[in-house]
């Protein structure tokens, strides 16, 4: 039987121990080999994801998979996994993505090869953790651990202002979470239980429910990042290395907003509804401010890092406009607005990653991310501009690509709230084309402002099968969202009938 085999312990410790093992291979002579085996071990993991896709149940919003043994029994907590509708794609994307980072890392990284490509193989098994606990304390172990490897990324192979921009991120992120472990205790107290479905499950008061809820806020909102707490971004990107900048923006940044879905929603929506509007608020402002923000950008990794602030403020509005749907009997438009919050966290993954991923293929060659250091650079690498275009459009959200199913969704959802709320959140479609194409225009045309652009060399072809793989994703998410839908539907309808429930009385509290 499928299920007699641990599949999310081996999508977890598997990357963890491969990254572990590379540590035994630093040295010069050994780099290549390194590579070899961090590559072998990635595409493992990936490969591990088509059975735990092919034998998940889209009719169950239970947790599947499970594996539950005792840890520390005296306190109960539990070595507890499952995943279920909003959990699983986001897996699969953790597993895509590291292999799409190491191919990309090939060349790239000159020293320290072994530790590099260790860092991201931890990662990888430490963000799947996060996504499969089942156990509260569990998750905020795995949540806590990852910053380890991102922060020594960033701190070795990052920029001259590395430090800097090191230290900010662990502190915002660190110091956010300290609130949300607090959170955790009690909630394991009350609840007498660990268990994040126990906790969901558990009654409590609208003063409770409004402490616990901004806890969570803080935690979650530095991650995602909302505005005003969203200044540790641009400066993490623009230090960065190529690898470090995609993992951080196709998969780290959605951790924010998983926890929404995970605690704050169904743990607090009292809390959550009372604060709704304030939430919406701080979206349409990342929407829109951060927006005419990135227009003004002359550094190509800046300008999309504050992209993509203004993307994620789509899903926290596709989130929260969930309750005013619901006040007004709209179940249908509440689910739709959640799955469209949801196919825009995964999109992202994609063309964030694939634009970071571009951007590092041009540093590369020309060692500039200043957008007035290029021009003409299609006439030299027209493969590479061709798909360049496409991640750009995306990005602004064209039809038939990945970026415009999941805003398209929140924006009609909107709509049926008030027509503003929509009509600013459809600012993004004007905004996005405007700096996306903005830069294309200025790298891709014109005249070169650099003598060496016109001897540059098209995209390798380990660079093109990485671009072409996430352009093929891009455009099949943008063109048959179905799968993608068909995994994460029940999972979202038992949120929206009964995980956002009030909890201010036993009777209206849903049993499951």
């Amino acid at each position: 039987m499928i299920y007699q085999v641990p599949w999310l312990s081996l999508l977890i410790w598997l990357p963890i121990i491969g990254g572990a093992i590379l540590l035994f291979t630093i040295g010069e002579s050994k780099e290549k080999a390194s590579k070899w085996i961090a590559l072998l071990i990635a595409t493992s993991t990936l490969i591990l994801t088509i059975p735990v896709y092919l034998a998940f149940d889209p009719l169950s919003h239970a947790l599947q998979f499970v594996e539950q043994e005792s840890w520390f029994e005296s306190v109960k907590i539990q070595y507890y996994l499952g995943v279920d509708g909003f959990s699983l794609p986001l897996i699969i994307l953790t597993s895509f993505i590291t292999v799409v980072v190491i191919l990309s890392s090939w060349n790239s990284v000159k020293h320290r090869v072994a530790l590099y490509m260790s860092a991201f193989l931890m990662l990888c098994g430490l963000m799947n953790g996060v996504f499969a606990s089942a156990d509260a304390i569990l998750f905020y172990v795995f949540w806590e651990a990852m910053l380890i490897p991102m922060f020594l990324v960033i701190g070795i192979w990052g920029g001259p202002n590395r430090v800097y921009a090191t230290l900010k991120f662990f502190l915002y992120t660190f110091l956010g979470s300290v609130l949300m472990l607090v959170s955790l205790i009690y909630l394991g107290i009350e609840a007498k239980s660990f268990s994040i479905g126990d906790m969901q499950r558990l009654p409590m008061s609208l003063e409770v429910q409004h402490y616990l809820f901004w806890a969570f806020l803080i935690a979650f909102a530095v991650k995602v990042p909302m505005w005003p707490v969203h200044t540790w971004l641009p400066d993490a990107h623009v230090e960065a290395p190529t690898g470090g900048s995609v993992v951080l923006a196709a998969i780290m940044l959605k951790m924010g907003t998983y926890g929404f879905v995970r605690f704050s929603l169904p743990v607090t929506p009292d809390a959550s509804m009372y604060w709704s509007e304030t939430l919406i608020v701080l979206a349409l402002i990342a929407v829109v401010y951060i927006g005419f923000v990135a227009l003004a950008q002359k550094d190509m990794k800046k300008l999309i890092a504050y992209s993509s602030i203004a993307h994620m403020g789509f899903v926290v509005l596709g989130f929260f406009i969930v309750f005013s749907l619901i006040e007004n009997g709209r179940f249908d438009a509440a689910v739709m607005g959640i799955q469209g919050g949801l196919i825009q966290m995964i999109s992202h993954g994609f063309i964030s990653g694939a634009l970071f991923l571009c951007i590092g293929v041009l540093y590369d060659r020309i060692h500039s991310r200043k957008i007035e250091d290029y021009g003409g650079v299609a006439n030299a690498m027209p493969k590479f501009a061709a798909l360049f275009l496409l991640f750009a459009m995306a990005n602004a959200g064209l039809p038939g690509t990945s970026g415009f199913v999941g805003e398209f969704f929140v924006i009609l959802s909107s709509f049926q709230v008030t027509p503003w709320y929509a009509l600013l959140a459809g600012t993004t479609l004007v905004l996005g084309a405007a700096y996306s194409l903005w830069m294309y225009r200025r790298v891709m045309f014109g005249e070169p402002k650099n003598k060496d652009i016109a001897s540059l060399n098209d995209v390798t072809t380990r660079e093109y099968c990485v671009l072409v793989s996430l352009a093929i994703l891009v455009l099949l998410i943008g063109i048959w969202p179905a799968p993608l839908l068909d995994i994460m539907n029940a999972s979202v309808e038992q949120l929206v009938n009964c995980g956002v429930k009030s909890k201010l009385s036993l009777e209206g509290m849903c049993s499951e």
